[in-house]
């Protein structure tokens, strides 16, 4: 039902019990202005498609175990987190174990407006919670759950033009936002955006137009290169200084942050690989991660980038349960270079002409069947909540679903101490 588009480690690790969770994922909101409003988070307890707590008295443990112990506000980055609650979930009052100033309460299309449930969205919204109603079409307008909703999800895959229109009309008159979800094209989202509709989710805001033709900036071929060297296990200092000698911006950056009051230094800088060496492989390569990504994406919008880290350290936490610990750094550079046709506006097969890669990186980033493909494929099916295409990949990988290692939740923390920076 649902689609998705489009943070030195693990700080900290819940307990694990037999109902512990293992898969999640999460897709952007946007708002008007491209800026990320929250997060829709999938949360499964097994490869099945969907959230199935334990009966009885462990429901309420699950949640804890599954919501708040992992962190929302890790997940998310402060932005709102949409949750789909069932009706059982919504009567026992299950939201108010998590903030309201961080959840949005989501009902699905399936849950009657009965009395119990208007009840619960009756307490909630005294508690101060935003509620969400999804799936939403123009038949259930007078559906009573709308007197409690600020958001509207429209599901523009599985509605006409004119329906879009007519809700928009109908509840914006009445002070409710809408969300187009499932925004596919180009001409979706413009059309989305003159209707008046406030949020939007979608495989187009992960996947930006294409234009072919046009010729990389000498700039952002060199801040590919880096990224490239900083990815190794053993830094080559030489190479790297090498690079910064060509691109002028990252020599200017990199004096420009060691003379921060931040940094502190109490010395002159007498050349690069003085600066390099002052700087520490450790926040060499932090600083490499965020120059060089936000550089090269500095006219996408910012989640894209995010996309990218969280993919690239999700297939190199991914390396040594399948056997491949000694390429963990081509699996992250794996993931890092996936989403290189959207940030630089080219086609793939042109990128990767211009980089020196290993066959097998270029053969899985192009579609070809390896091991280097299966893992890319298994991080974007994870990615999009498509848990069995995950099952169909980690099994040409020879990875036991139940082996399967909680990565997702550690790459977005490692990506969120990023951009913390």
């Amino acid at each position: 039902m649902k689609e998705i588009c489009g943070q030195d480690w693990i700080v900290a690790r819940p307990r694990q019990s037999p109902g512990i969770l293992k898969y999640l994922a999460r897709q952007p909101i946007f708002d008007r202005r491209n800026a990320v409003f929250g997060y829709e988070l999938l949360f499964r307890s097994g490869m099945e498609n969907f959230f199935q707590p334990k009966a009885g008295g462990q429901a309420t443990e699950y949640v804890v175990d599954n919501y708040f112990l992992l962190g929302i506000g890790s997940l998310t980055g402060g932005c709102k987190a949409f949750i789909n609650f069932t009706r059982e979930g919504l009567v026992k009052d299950y939201p108010t174990l998590l903030p309201n100033t961080q959840l949005v309460v989501e009902i699905l299309e399936d849950v009657a407006a009965d009395d119990d449930v208007i009840d619960a969205c009756r307490r909630l919204k005294k508690a101060g919670y935003m509620i969400a109603l999804d799936d939403f079409v123009f038949a259930q307008q007078e559906n009573p759950l709308t007197n409690f909703a600020d958001i509207i999800k429209v599901d523009f895959l599985m509605t006409t033009q004119e329906e879009r229109q007519k809700l928009a009309r109908h509840f914006s008159a009445q002070g409710i936002k809408l969300l187009a979800e499932k925004v596919e094209t180009l001409e979706d989202a413009a059309s989305a955006l003159d209707m008046g509709y406030t949020y939007f989710q979608g495989y187009y805001y992960c996947r930006p137009q294409l234009f072919s033709g046009r010729d990389v900036p000498s700039f952002k071929l060199n801040y590919m290169r880096i990224l490239q060297a900083t990815s190794r296990p053993e830094l080559d200092l030489k190479e790297i200084e090498e690079i910064i000698h060509r691109e002028p911006s990252l020599l200017f950056k990199l004096l420009r942050y060691l003379n921060s009051a931040a940094f502190g230094l109490l010395c002159r800088i007498t050349s690069i690989r003085h600066a390099l060496i002052l700087l520490g492989e450790k926040n060499l390569r932090k600083w490499i991660s965020v120059v060089a990504l936000l550089d090269l994406g500095l006219d996408k919008p910012t989640e894209l980038m995010v996309t990218s880290l969280v993919r690239a350290r999700f297939c190199e936490l991914l390396a040594p349960r399948i056997g491949l610990k000694k390429h963990a750094t081509d699996l992250f550079l794996l993931g890092l270079l996936s989403v290189m046709d959207a940030v630089l506006d080219r086609k793939l097969d042109d990128v990767l002409a211009e980089l020196p890669l290993a066959d097998d990186l270029k053969d899985a980033l192009c579609g070809k069947y390896n091991r280097y493909y299966y893992v890319l494929q298994s991080a974007i099916a994870h990615e999009q909540g498509d848990w069995q295409r995950f099952r169909d990949c980690i099994a040409h990988l020879g990875l036991d679903e139940d082996r399967f290692p909680d990565a997702y939740l550690p790459a977005i923390q490692w990506v969120s101490e990023i951009f913390k920076t």
